[in-house]
């Protein structure tokens, strides 16, 4: 999936600047983020990965995950007509091998309560997803949010 492509580009990438990175985190129920990074310094950025015109212009959720992030970026590669996206959103180039920042937003600081309680389900996914890859079996004993 080029998506998937995307992301796995975009989660190497984050790892080179020091961040730990899941892909389709659920911040809330009825939203998934492709890629959640977490920062050595506890900032939280969300990347949303667009494979072509047509998925950018059919996410309507999109606006939804701002206030989950310090910063948001759109990932994409190099023949996306990066015209259709919004100019104060970050920018990533992806392909599956890596990427490059290429717009930095602005910050948009997370409110304390939410970035700890944030932290905390990144923190349990990222484990319980961990797990899973062990134990196969895991998944099926966990509750619903940690079986992403």
């Amino acid at each position: 999936m080029p998506g998937q492509r995307l992301a796995r580009g975009v989660c190497r990438h984050l790892g080179s600047l020091g961040f730990a990175a899941v892909e389709e985190f659920v911040p809330r129920p009825g939203l998934r983020v492709d890629v959640m990074g977490l920062g050595p310094k506890g900032e939280i950025w969300v990347v949303e990965c667009k494979s072509s015109r047509t998925d950018f212009l059919t996410d309507r959720k999109w606006h939804h995950y701002l206030e989950w992030a310090d910063r948001f970026f759109w990932a994409v590669d190099t023949a996306f007509p990066q015209e259709l996206l919004p100019a104060d959103s970050g920018l990533i180039l992806a392909d599956a091998w890596g990427a490059e920042v290429v717009r930095m937003p602005e910050p948009a600081p997370l409110a304390g309560a939410r970035r700890k309680a944030l932290t905390l389900a990144f923190a349990r996914h990222a484990a319980s997803r961990l797990g899973s890859f062990r134990d196969p079996g895991l998944r099926a004993l966990l509750p619903p949010d940690l079986r992403g």
